[in-house]
């Protein structure tokens, strides 16, 4: 390894010529973040740099690529009043960091929404004609209906305005005694039978088969002008009126006039926007105290927490940020909420730290004279979308762990384990990857129905959201089940909450699931984490794969990994730092290092290097680079929604998910993208919503793939934005080539030590825990 300080120096990319032309010997840049070149090149430590970095402000619109809470973004207001600012909204599939000002305008202070929500959708045809979203989406809306089914079944819903009974008004009255002081009323658990399924034969599988997915609810024109007038009249954009009727449905024009407030269910509207309209349409009979307002902000900042990554909340950060809201109670906003349904409250029961403790030494501990008491379990307040989610998975999970026949299968520690239990968790880095797929093709050789999925298309997998939605993998039985005897998921970490539940939910009683990834790269996007949430809940084994990652790239991500920014020996120029002074050099060296540097001096094409920076927003944001790569890479006038043949796109059908690909062709159909080799068709009226300029990509769309070069971009207005996790895995999307254009100066080694990701509030783990301790005690 060199010194750095005895090396001799290499050439300032920063004097590079103004052409944008580099020098003939290596990339621009000097070997490293932390690493080591040959001896007459010299090397230096990545994170000092040359010249001074940008110090600035970061810009309101740098939001970072985040979705969840591993990085915070500032692209939308409204986040901190959940706890913290609100993470960019295209990794879930939405243009809300674009702001309501930059969608539709500023009319009357409402904003522009994101495209409608739905699940993850496959980048390829999918079954019954129907477009990839629309398929996800239905695949989702089965499940959604089937855990409503079994909600209603566990009892009576309760009717807005009414009083609570049983269950509920346990969980509210437990709510109250906390704020008293008093213990909390125990609350009985309501268990659900798992629904029974045959366990699949060993014969071969009957014949599967795709039935459609239900065809998307529809809204006629009428309700839409309807609405249109309504937000005419409150002074909001009339450009939201789709998706106003989208949320509220059929009759969204008459909810709307009712109580204004209702427009925070869009997704992008912030709280004084809400509050704008409603005084516009309201008039003197608007205030602050307004019950239709307190109940509507109590659901609004749980949905901002989800963009966080929460499944829910503490019920005192939710009274803080109605405070911070100007609602007077707090107190009683969050007791309407609750009793008009609007959010439901949770508790989790306490379990006794010692099943064998003796009569007299609970009575001592009672009386104080024991062992103090342990700390309440918070009381929590959620959305039911995602306490739905939680429980199914949770129950589908445990029916997986009850329902299997164990087996003993030879082979490696991952097979011996998978042969015995209904769930594996398996953790590794990249290199790792073909531990879980040779175990698939095993399977398969003795005679096992199997799948292999991931987060995006590679290594032999096919897209979990293609498998959901029926456009690749088995299809289903008779029982409406994947046909499926085992099912592998890689890139676990980025399986987000829903679809993991319609995943599980899927599978069929006796199914093997093998849940593969790397642990410390960033989470799904969204609320949850579920890969987290199983490797702390140890309720499977967990193989860690002992398969280091190869090469320079390889020992660099490795030691971010645990929190080290280790110098690397790079003789081959596979990590080169590119020191910049601020936003405006970063943007010229990225283009400078994509169009010539790296195809020149490393010879990785220009379409296989990848460009991956903190947020969309900013001065070196992706909207940022991705128009100065144009202008050099592909210069047109962008006549098809901003887009020409030869682009470079990033798709985001559903939330979670971007695949990139080259625009081909646009006609009346839509824009015609090539997506790795599937051609992809995105509607004309989605374009706007769910395609962009695909050259540059947040770490978060990344995540999953990855490319022969990549260049990591680091301005300096982006140092609020870094993490170990953000850095971690914006580095490891490089196989063969790495260069950071790095302006952060001590930002960089200082996140890889200690900015560790803040943790998610999510309900799985206790729930898992109380489900398999049942069956334990049974």
């Amino acid at each position: 390894m060199t010194d750095p300080s005895a090396a001799t120096p290499p050439p300032d990319p920063a004097e590079a010529p103004a052409d944008g032309t580099a020098p003939d010997t290596v990339p621009d840049g000097e070997p490293g973040p932390g690493a080591s070149g040959a001896e007459e090149t010299g090397t230096e430590e990545p994170e000092t740099g040359t010249g001074e970095p940008e110090t600035g402000t970061r810009e309101p619109d740098a939001g970072t690529d985040e979705a969840g809470s591993d990085e915070t973004g500032t692209d939308e207001a409204g986040g901190e009043e959940a706890g913290g600012e609100e993470a960019d909204g295209e990794e879930a599939g939405a243009r809300a960091e674009e702001g309501p000002e930059e969608a539709a305008g500023s009319g009357g202070g409402a904003a522009a929404g994101d495209a409608p929500s739905g699940g993850e959708a496959a980048s390829g045809e999918t079954a019954a004609g129907l477009s990839e979203a629309q398929a996800e989406l239905a695949a989702q809306r089965e499940l959604r209906a089937r855990i409503e089914q079994r909600k209603a079944e566990r009892s009576a819903p309760v009717e807005a305005g009414t009083k609570l009974s049983g269950t509920a008004a346990d969980l509210l009255a437990a709510v109250r005694a906390v704020e008293s002081g008093a213990r909390p009323v125990a609350v009985p658990r309501v268990e659900e039978p798992a629904p029974a399924r045959p366990a699949p034969a060993a014969a071969a599988p009957e014949r599967t088969v795709r039935p459609p997915a239900p065809a998307a609810p529809t809204v006629t024109e009428e309700t839409t002008t309807a609405v249109r007038q309504v937000l005419a009249r409150g002074g909001a954009p009339e450009t939201l009126a789709p998706q106003v009727s989208g949320v509220l449905g059929e009759g969204a024009a008459r909810a709307l006039a009712d109580d204004p407030w209702q427009l925070l269910a869009v997704p992008g509207v912030r709280a004084e926007q809400a509050d704008g309209f409603a005084r516009a349409l309201l008039g003197a009979e608007c205030g602050p105290a307004d019950p239709r307002r307190a109940v509507a902000l109590t659901a609004w900042l749980l949905e901002q927490a989800a963009r966080q990554g929460h499944t829910a909340l503490e019920i005192g950060a939710v009274r803080d940020g109605l405070a911070r809201l100007s609602v007077p109670e707090p107190d009683k906003a969050v007791d309407l909420a609750v009793s008009e349904a609007a959010v439901l409250v949770f508790q989790e029961e306490d379990e006794p730290e010692d099943d064998t403790e003796d009569a007299d030494g609970a009575e001592g501990a009672e009386e104080g004279q024991g062992q103090p008491p342990r700390p309440e379990a918070p009381v929590l307040l959620g959305l039911e979308r995602f306490a739905l989610a939680e429980e199914s998975l949770a129950d589908g999970l445990a029916r997986l762990v009850r329902t299997v026949h164990p087996a003993s299968w030879d082979g490696p520690e991952l097979a011996r384990a998978a042969g015995t239990h209904g769930l594996v968790l398996h953790t590794g880095g990249e290199a790792a990857r073909a531990e879980p797929a040779a175990l698939a093709g095993e399977a398969r050789a003795r005679g096992l129905r199997v799948a292999l999925a991931a987060h995006t298309a590679r290594d032999g997998a096919v897209p979990v959201a293609a498998l959901l939605s029926g456009a690749a993998g088995p299809g289903r039985d008779a029982e409406g089940a994947l046909a499926l005897d085992l099912l592998v998921v890689l890139d676990a970490p980025q399986l987000g909450l829903e679809p993991a539940a319609a995943l599980v939910e899927a599978l069929p009683d006796g199914c093997r699931l093998v849940l593969s990834g790397d642990p410390h790269v960033l989470g799904a996007a969204g609320p949850g984490r579920v890969f987290a949430d199983l490797l702390a809940a140890r309720i499977a084994p967990v193989i860690a794969s002992r398969t280091p990652d190869p090469g320079p790239i390889g020992e660099l991500v490795s030691g971010i990994g645990i929190g080290e920014l280790n110098q690397v020996a790079a003789p081959g120029k596979e990590v080169v730092i590119v020191p910049v002074r601020d936003a405006g050099e970063a943007v010229h060296r990225t283009v400078q290092l994509v169009a010539d540097s790296i195809p020149r001096a490393i010879g990785v094409p220009t379409e296989h290097t990848q460009v991956i920076t903190v947020g969309h927003g900013g001065s070196a944001g992706t909207r940022a680079l991705n128009a100065a790569l144009k202008q050099r890479l592909n210069p047109g006038p962008g006549r098809f929604g901003g887009f020409d043949p030869g682009d470079r796109a990033a798709h985001s059908p559903a939330p979670g998910r971007t695949v990139t690909g080259t625009v081909v062709s646009a006609d009346a159909e839509g824009l015609h993208l090539d997506c790795g080799g599937t051609r992809v068709v995105v509607p004309k009226e989605r374009v706007e919503s769910e395609l962009r300029h695909g050259w540059a990509l947040t770490a978060h769309q990344a995540a999953g793939a990855r490319w022969p070069a990549a260049v990591v971009v680091l301005p300096g207005d982006a140092a609020g934005g870094l993490s170990r996790p953000w850095v971690y895995t914006a580095f490891g999307r490089a196989e063969r080539h790495l260069s950071v254009v790095h302006g952060v100066d001590q930002a960089l080694p200082r996140a890889v030590a200690e900015g560790v990701a803040p943790e998610r509030t999510t309900r799985l783990r206790p729930l898992l825990d109380a489900l398999l301790t049942d069956d334990d005690e049974a």
